[in-house]
């Protein structure tokens, strides 16, 4: 058997060459949760929406084709348990939209916008890294765990889409499993090609497939590559280099403060770069190389207190709610609903709403204001 730690050691090294592409490819084609929501809401282009949505297609058709091969096992992941925490998903969903339309753009967006040298996500990344880190293990951990997680829905065997209906429809489970990965993907496939335009993209078309294929080589690499039947140290199954100890694919706002965690204590031998921060750096490096190769690489700071505050408070918003709700846009929005998590669909739900909400209330504000 391979040693442990040097599987590990894979896992985190796989995971900064997947983000790194994943990095590079959302710098070129501005791939972005908020922005796709901004486009639709604010002038009527759906095109990054659509990007959006063929990327979450693109995952969960090759994500339940692994399982459907027997080569992972998404039971223990993060989404896919017995308790569906709704009021946190919708909850956190909310905030989690209202802060990154606040603080323009999601975490994953401002390690992009970081990388072409936009300092105000630096400042969005601590603040949000800092504030997920108390809603685990902090401050905040009380509010979360005694008021929100309290409140949920209990399947029995897991909040799978295909598990729950399992329990009405009289098919077995890969039947069905098989029906709903044909109808999202075949859905949001009609949504998305249903315009000329978006078809004629190929950047956006090539994008959005490119990092769906990513987030589902994320679940392989964590849940085929770093798993093991018999860890030698605890002599049971483990799933290693993930800060969980489960199965995981890419998100941002754990792995931020995991991230800071580190940073801050480098000496504890009992930390080590894992998956997840592996999968930050590799995000931001690989889009400092496109915007230093394709000329795009700009200085961009504060110019007001009120930009400052906005930042802060979105960045609060997102490491609050990214936390409570389990996921991001990216973390729910496209890594969760690919497991066909109930939780995942509800968060992904809530925090379009959050957005567009905050939007449209930015913008009655301003004609306010103006007139």
């Amino acid at each position: 058997m391979e040693d442990p730690s040097h599987l590990a050691a894979l896992v985190a090294w796989a995971a900064f060459a997947l983000a790194f592409v994943f990095g590079w490819t959302a710098s070129r084609s501005h791939f972005c949760g908020m922005g796709a929501v901004s486009d639709a809401i604010n002038i009527g282009d759906w095109s990054r929406m659509r990007m959006w949505f063929l990327a979450v297609a693109v995952a969960t058709l090759c994500t339940n084709a692994m399982l459907l091969a027997g080569w992972i096992d998404l039971s223990k992941s993060l989404y896919t348990g017995e308790h569906l925490i709704w009021l946190s998903h919708i909850v956190g969903g909310l905030l989690f939209g209202i802060g990154m339309t606040i603080a323009s753009g999601c975490g994953a967006r401002n390690l992009v916008r970081l990388g072409g040298g936009n300092l105000k996500s630096l400042i969005v990344l601590i603040c949000l890294g800092a504030t997920a880190y108390m809603t685990m293990k902090g401050l905040l951990a009380p509010v979360r765990v005694q008021y929100l997680d309290v409140v949920y829905a209990n399947f029995p065997g897991g909040q799978e889409l295909p598990r729950v209906l399992s329990g009405i429809a009289d098919l077995d489970l890969s039947t069905l499993r098989v029906v709903c990965m044909a109808v999202i993907t075949a859905t949001i496939a009609l949504f998305v090609f249903s315009d000329g335009e978006f078809r004629r993209n190929r950047e956006f078309v090539l994008s959005a497939v490119l990092i769906g294929c990513i987030v589902a080589g994320g679940w392989y690499v964590t849940a085929y590559i770093g798993y093991v039947a018999e860890d030698p140290n605890t002599l049971s199954e483990a799933y290693l280099g993930t800060n969980t100890r489960r199965p995981e694919s890419f998100t941002y706002v754990g792995p931020v403060a995991y991230g800071l965690e580190l940073m801050l204590l480098w000496t504890d031998a009992s930390l080590r770069v894992t998956f997840g921060i592996a999968a930050v750096l590799g995000l931001f490096a690989g889009a400092l190389a496109h915007s230093l190769i394709s000329g795009r690489f700009r200085w961009e700071g504060f110019t007001t207190v009120a930009d400052l505050r906005n930042h802060l408070l979105g960045g609060a918003l997102m490491g609050f709610g990214g936390v409570t709700a389990l996921g991001c846009t990216i973390g729910q929005g496209i890594s969760g609903v690919s497991t066909l998590a109930l939780g995942s669909f509800l968060t992904l739900f809530s925090l379009i709403v959050g957005s567009a909400g905050t939007m449209k209330w930015l913008y009655w504000r301003m004609q306010r204001n103006g007139a």
